[in-house]
């Protein structure tokens, strides 16, 4: 352990023109059993001269509850010292812990930085679940034209001599049972999206997961049986959630599928299905191992022109 030794001590002594730096001979530490470490026969050169310094240093630590007096427990505080907030936005590597149905401890998981800790913007997750929403349209609204709504082709009455309005069809869209003008077609509302910006902003719905606390880790999801109350029992005890996505590497097993498949709040979704509107959906997001590698991979995959 590197000793450091300032120059209000030194000057204790004696004062210093020029201080040479210690090597570890000259240095002997004991280690005391109540916590405490000194340093003893610290040899300094001034001036071809030695003399010999002698200090004590306390590294024992005060709490509450110490019981030698040392210090008046009534000036130390018993707030806990708050830990200040995690950046976002800085690629860095984020370690969670890795759970599973039942709350086991099943290790830690490494999330790579440049999928789970990007800079949040609002603006790539508008124009992701729009383009999303525009491409999930069906498109298949059709109105009838003139000339294919159904009805007769004669002239109704005569150009002139009745006082009435002249008309050639009684299929005309001013009529009952008419033709709708410039009414809407079969077409395809799908609008384009750059392949970057669709990527980007599903690693902005995660990060923005995981800087939250939203985003939970499993081993696997595997559950005992198919019954519902298996994920009921686990989704109550979650705090502040409303609606769960769990998201499994590969296709969905059964036992899961079943127990999911009568509650409303509890979605399942393959890997390869995740998207930004789904997770913006559900507040919280539990991924299987086996699904954030398969996502880490795809995001790392080029982009194929």
């Amino acid at each position: 352990m590197a000793l450091s030794i300032s120059r209000r001590i030194l000057r204790s002594f004696t004062s210093l023109n020029s201080l040479r730096p210690l090597s570890a001979s000259n240095v002997k530490a004991n280690i005391l059993g109540d916590g405490v470490s000194w340093v003893e026969s610290s040899v300094f050169r001034k001036d071809e001269s030695l003399f010999l310094a002698c200090r004590r240093y306390s590294t024992s630590l005060l709490t509450p509850d110490s019981s030698d007096g040392s210090f008046p427990s009534d000036l130390l505080s018993k707030k806990r010292v708050s830990i200040p907030e995690r950046e976002i936005g800085l690629l860095q590597d984020l370690v969670i812990p890795v759970t599973n149905f039942n709350n086991e401890d099943k290790g830690f998981m490494c999330l790579a930085g440049d999928v789970f800790d990007v800079p949040i913007r609002k603006d790539i997750i508008h124009r992701v679940v729009r383009w999303q929403l525009a491409k999930r349209q069906q498109g298949t609204h059709s109105t009838k034209t003139i000339s294919e709504v159904s009805g007769t082709g004669r002239k109704p009455w005569n150009q002139k001599g009745t006082g009435r309005a002249r008309h050639g069809t009684l299929r005309g869209p001013q009529f009952r049972g008419g033709a709708t003008m410039h009414g809407p077609k079969p077409r395809s509302h799908a609008i384009k999206l750059n392949k970057k910006v669709r990527r980007l902003g599903l690693k902005i719905a995660l990060s923005a997961r995981a800087a939250e606390g939203k985003l939970l880790v499993f081993e696997d999801l595997e559950i005992p049986s198919h019954k519902t109350k298996n994920v009921v029992n686990y989704f109550n005890q979650l705090e502040n959630t409303k609606k769960l996505l769990v998201v499994d590497g590969g296709p969905i097993s059964e036992k899961l599928k079943l127990a999911t498949q009568n509650v409303h709040y509890v979605n399942v979704l393959p890997s390869i299905g995740l998207n930004v509107y789904s997770i913006l959906l559900h507040d919280t997001l539990v991924m299987s191992r086996d699904a954030v590698n398969k996502i880490v991979e795809r995001m790392h995959t080029p982009i194929n022109r």
